[in-house]
């Protein structure tokens, strides 16, 4: 990849010295960076390390005379490629997520056209707090703004839970993919998410407990390797990713009729990872059904399907499925590997408790012919990273 202009803005934590190790690797890709240090930065790592390690004087203040003079932070905030914000605090993310500029890395945000990438780093119960998540989907909102992270683990205070900054050599190669190029440049990835709905009556319907969450994460693990990315949708309480083209459906039918269109537009990799329902109502009552007897039948007839039916194409997509089962998990997913014809399918057990469905982690066991691998118990951002790797070198040796 061509050299880069890395913008490096580092706020107050603990994490602040892992930053240095990101200049460094950096600096050995060719990339040219500048660091940008907050007051609170200061406090856990000194500029001098950075200035050593960047061959360039490091930024602290917004009221700067010297480098004011000429206007420095917009002349930084024009000089970027690429903005990255490693580690963004709480209280950062809290005043880039309302527009604030009453710091230099603050006001560069404002300034900069380049985009700019969020890697949230704090306590596991910061984290977790409703003002700081209200924060990050604000920013995930935010078309300019992407957010990396945070990893899982155990933390500097002695916690153990989500909030660790991702490390350097993950967010080198995150930088290295987030340019006009990447493992997937130039290819079209459609992917599904999410349950469907189908209608009993006006009021009612048949779904899941799917949430989406798997589906959205592989659709900007995508969208991060530089993939043109079409996410089609059931419905979910989800913010759609940056960069990422969502299409939203309520039925199964709907489900087969938009993934199809998706794919006739042009598909490289066609990921299945919604749970659309096996049946539907026979028929969908006008009015809503009133409780007028101890029992009521309902006849259901079979959906169509959509992953059988694009990977039953005669010039198919890269075809990957998904297998959520509760028991016997290997041979049911390949069975489905087999008679769906796919090219690789991905399967975890739902009845584990804390993973899979409406959780923010998962296990899974991805099979294709020759062979097969195992990712997790981790996040679905994470699991959907090494998922999207894994499908990258398959096309790879495929040609």
């Amino acid at each position: 990849m061509a050299a880069r202009r890395i913008l490096l803005g580092i706020t107050g934590g603990i994490a602040a010295y892992k930053s240095a190790e990101l200049v460094r690797l950096l600096k050995k890709a060719g990339h040219s960076v500048r660091v940008v240090m907050t007051a609170g930065a200061e406090a856990f790592i000194t500029p001098l390390t950075f200035q050593a390690l960047s061959g360039e004087p490091v930024r602290t203040s917004l009221l700067d005379p010297e480098a004011e003079s000429g206007m420095g932070h917009i002349e930084l905030a024009k000089w970027a490629d690429q903005v990255v914000i490693a580690p963004a605090s709480a209280d950062f993310i809290a005043r880039l997520a309302q527009g604030m500029a009453d710091d230099l890395l603050a006001t560069l945000c404002s300034a900069t056209e380049a985009p700019i990438a969020v890697v949230p780093a704090m306590n596991q119960a910061m984290w977790g707090n409703h003002r700081t998540q209200r924060n990050i989907r604000l920013l995930e909102e935010d078309p300019q703004i992407s957010i990396w992270g945070p990893d899982r683990g155990e933390q500097a205070c002695g916690d153990v839970g989500a909030g660790r900054m991702l490390e350097p050599v993950e967010l080198a190669g995150l930088i290295e993919q987030s340019g006009d190029t990447g493992p997937l440049a130039g290819r079209r990835v459609v992917i599904t998410a999410g349950p469907t709905r189908e209608p009993i009556d006006p009021v009612r319907y048949i779904s899941n407990h799917s949430s989406g969450k798997m589906g959205y994460a592989l659709a900007e693990a995508a969208r991060d390797a530089g993939a043109d990315v079409v996410l089609v949708s059931g419905p979910v309480n989800l913010t759609a990713p940056a960069g990422v083209e969502v299409r939203t459906v309520e039925t199964a039918e709907d489900m087969l009729r938009v993934s199809s269109s998706a794919v006739d537009e042009g598909c490289d990799v066609f990921i299945a990872s919604a749970a659309v329902a096996d049946y539907r109502p026979e028929t969908c009552a006008g009015d809503k059904i009133k409780k007028t007897s101890q029992e009521m039948a309902l006849p259901l007839v079979r959906n169509p399907d959509t992953l059988a039916t694009i990977a039953a194409r005669d010039n198919p997509p890269f075809t990957v499925g998904f297998a959520a089962e509760t028991a016997d998990v290997e041979k049911y997913a390949l069975d489905k590997l087999q008679r769906k014809k796919l090219r690789m399918i991905v399967a975890n057990d739902v009845s584990v408790p804390g993973l899979g469905f409406n959780s923010e982690n998962n296990a899974v066991t991805v099979f294709w012919p020759e062979g097969r691998e195992s990712f997790g118990p981790d996040s679905k951002r994470q699991i959907a990273g090494h998922l999207m790797a894994l499908i990258r070198n398959h096309l790879e040796a495929a040609g």
